[in-house]
């Protein structure tokens, strides 16, 4: 029987800190999709293109999505830690490594949201953690304020049960067995502690962006695509 997508949802229709709002139907997020999952009617399904945040280890041969048209990009944000990177012992350390050594994928993920001619699905696993950070991270670039961003990512709250069912038979269960209770939680010091990173950054988000190897012209590109 066909199920929602977990944890989908679409993050336009927030109101930017200088007045411009982001249109509906261009960024979605969620947990990892199944090719007989369905969307409510007021979501844009199947998306044009799918921004897939997994590592080989927990992803398919071919994709859920792929039959939908959409185009698949693997973009596998834990992959690109470095061994030397050290223990992760809770969300907002692992955020904080995402934000050091994934950077290469995060400007690659902002770039494809602002050239994409639909609408975007950004998903992971459970649709929280590398999701977040991105989606964070894409609507801190367009004028999104802390608090509405805060307030998206602690939506995930009220698809917990969801998405742990669909992470019982998802591709790296064996794997999520093994973390900490701590990991499946959504920490709201987790998502502060990105924001308070780009917040201390001179220029705030955009110098971070820049130095990471994102630019101004990106940037652009992704505000006349997701701001009406």
């Amino acid at each position: 029987m066909p199920e929602l997508v977990p944890n989908l949802r679409d993050v336009g229709g927030v109101v930017t800190v200088d007045g411009n709002r982001v249109l509906a139907g261009r960024v979605l997020r969620s947990a990892v999709p199944s090719h007989l999952d369905h969307a409510p009617p007021e979501i844009v399904w199947p998306p044009s293109l799918v921004l897939d945040l997994r590592s080989p280890g927990e992803s398919e041969q071919i994709h859920p999505l792929a039959g939908t048209g959409a185009r698949i990009v693997n973009l596998p944000l834990l992959s690109a830690l470095r061994p030397d990177a050290g223990p992760v012992l809770d969300l907002a350390g692992l955020y904080l490594l995402l934000l050091d050594h994934a950077a290469l994928h995060l400007v690659e993920l902002v770039r494809e949201v602002g050239l994409a001619p639909g609408a975007t699905l950004i998903h992971c696993a459970a649709g929280k953690d590398r999701t977040g950070v991105s989606v964070a991270l894409v609507l801190r670039l367009v004028g999104v304020s802390r608090e509405d961003i805060v307030a998206d990512y602690l939506q995930t709250l009220h698809a917990e049960r969801a998405i742990t069912t669909r992470l019982r038979t998802a591709p790296g269960h064996q794997h999520r067995a093994t973390l900490p209770p701590e990991f499946m939680t959504v920490p709201v010091e987790a998502i502060d502690g990105v924001l308070d990173a780009w917040d201390a950054h001179d220029d705030g988000v955009h110098g971070w962006f820049r130095t990471i190897g994102g630019s101004d012209a990106v940037v652009e590109q992704l505000r006349r695509t997701l701001l009406a």
